[in-house]
């Protein structure tokens, strides 16, 4: 009898496995929360953007996340059905699945890449781009050409966990990495050397992201577990239906997130016109440009937390797929432990060193007023990165296990219902503060509900 693809998922030890996936997923999630973040250093430090260029960045990341929202849901659904679909070795469906993902990602590119362009102005004004005259003229240049890019991004951020459904995380690690080694190069030479500015940062953004997508194509024509034909590119409404529904988790945790930025920004245009120091319009800028760079970080951290899950995708599809719950029991442990150690070593950092974090992004160029406002948002808007660490990974494992309703409700909860009600809600009371405090209690609040599933999730593995 011939041995089912990626049989090893069912017999090697959960911890090995959970390093030997995990860590490249980190490592992928990570470079990629670091292409905007390299971008926001660099542009932080140049005198000639400073923080405005810092607010301009924080305007336009949403769109960046609109894409990977669809691009994951594409990548993570199939990643997910792929995976228990090799564990039940049916290779008929794992192709077709895989192939039905590309051509659906590259339609998907195109049409958000034209919305894009259709209606800048209005999407820019929507995530509080018109703080200023200035941030608005430094958004549009920065806005487009990450547009521009917006295909290659989203078919590499596609591919990545499809690659690593077929058995290839250290590739998929290594094909996103070398995109980040190369925008990290040219970040620096395109703003300080030629300075070209904002479209400097966004090219050599867009450059490391064609790389990224091209290494995909070429993984593409050489898959282990799984062989591609003419046929597989046939888009499979059957198959659609079945993988799509597993990745809108991932969909809607990135889109809610869109939800909450522009709740966020908004209101701290809102709020800050009203603050006595920000209310000037030389000042006007600080609180996005600093709010956005605390949101990068938290991406930092959340990306550590989202890999580790994400990485466990294959393993649990796997030995589901295979009836070793056992083992899916097991590996939910060590994740939340894991996720756990995180969020605790991350709030170690935002709450003993905020000075140093906010002085990588051109702290030594602003008022202290910038200075101020960073410490004071490290501190409160991160408090309880531990809840939102084990908070995201219980959603991603559910994923995991094919309840991709449970999977989304809890998703919503949390980012919309939450996220953008306190984020609309709480600077009625606390005014710009309370934008800073939507995160904290909204992670509260989650991780009680959290709570309740991870003993449901414990009661339905025995």
């Amino acid at each position: 009898m011939e041995q089912k693809s990626n049989a090893f998922l069912e017999k090697e030890k959960v911890g090995t496995l959970m390093r030997k996936y995990a860590v490249p997923c980190i490592i992928s999630l990570l470079v990629a929360a670091l292409y905007n973040i390299v971008d926001q250093i660099f542009i932080a430090n140049a005198s000639y953007l400073g923080s405005y260029g810092n607010a301009a960045n924080t305007v336009v990341f949403p769109l960046t996340v609109v894409a990977l929202a669809v691009a994951v849901m594409i990548g993570d659904g199939c990643c997910a059905f792929v995976s228990i679909s090799l564990g039940a070795d049916e290779k008929e469906n794992a192709h077709r699945s895989i192939g039905s993902a590309v051509v659906l990602c590259i339609l998907a590119s195109i049409l958000l890449t034209a919305l894009y362009f259709l209606f800048r102005d209005p999407i820019l004004t929507m995530f509080g781009g018109r703080v200023n005259e200035e941030t608005f003229r430094y958004s549009k240049e920065y806005f487009i050409y990450i547009s521009m890019g917006i295909p290659f991004y989203m078919f590499g951020q596609a591919m990545n966990p499809i690659i690593r459904s077929d058995g290839s995380p250290r590739f998929a690690m290594i094909s996103t990495l070398a995109g980040a080694v190369i925008n990290i190069i040219l970040d620096p030479l395109f703003i300080f050397v030629f300075r070209w500015g904002m479209m400097g940062a966004a090219v050599a953004t867009v450059i490391g992201q064609v790389v990224t997508a091209l290494l995909a194509v070429w993984y593409l024509f050489h898959m282990k577990a799984v062989k591609l034909e003419k046929v597989s590119f046939l888009v499979s409404g059957r198959l659609t239906k079945k993988f799509l529904p597993l990745g809108i988790c991932s969909f809607l945790s990135q889109i809610s997130l869109v939800a909450a930025m522009a709740a966020i920004n908004n209101m701290i245009r809102k709020y800050g016109a009203l603050d006595p120091v920000f209310g000037q319009t030389e000042y006007a800028q600080i609180p996005m440009a600093v709010v956005g760079i605390v949101m990068k970080f938290f991406q930092i951290v959340i990306s550590i937390s989202v890999g580790m899950a994400a990485g466990c995708i294959p393993i649990v599809g796997y030995n589901i797929g295979a009836g070793r719950k056992d083992r899916a029991r097991a590996l939910f442990t060590r994740l939340l432990t894991a996720e756990a150690a995180v969020g605790a070593a991350a709030l170690l950092i935002v709450e003993l060193f905020p000075r140093q974090l906010i002085a990588v992004f051109g702290a030594a160029n602003e008022s202290a007023y910038y200075t101020d406002f960073a410490v004071k948002s490290f501190r409160i808007y991160l408090c309880m990165m531990i809840f939102a660490c084990v908070n995201k990974a219980t959603f991603i494992y559910l994923q995991s296990l094919g309840k991709a309703l449970l999977s989304t409700v809890l998703s919503m909860v949390r980012e919309v219902v939450f996220g953008v009600g306190f984020a609309l809600l709480l600077p009625l009371f606390f005014g710009l503060d309370g934008v800073l405090y939507s995160m904290p209690v909204s992670d509260i609040l989650t991780f009680l509900v959290s709570a309740a599933v991870i003993r449901y999730t414990y009661r339905t593995l025995k």
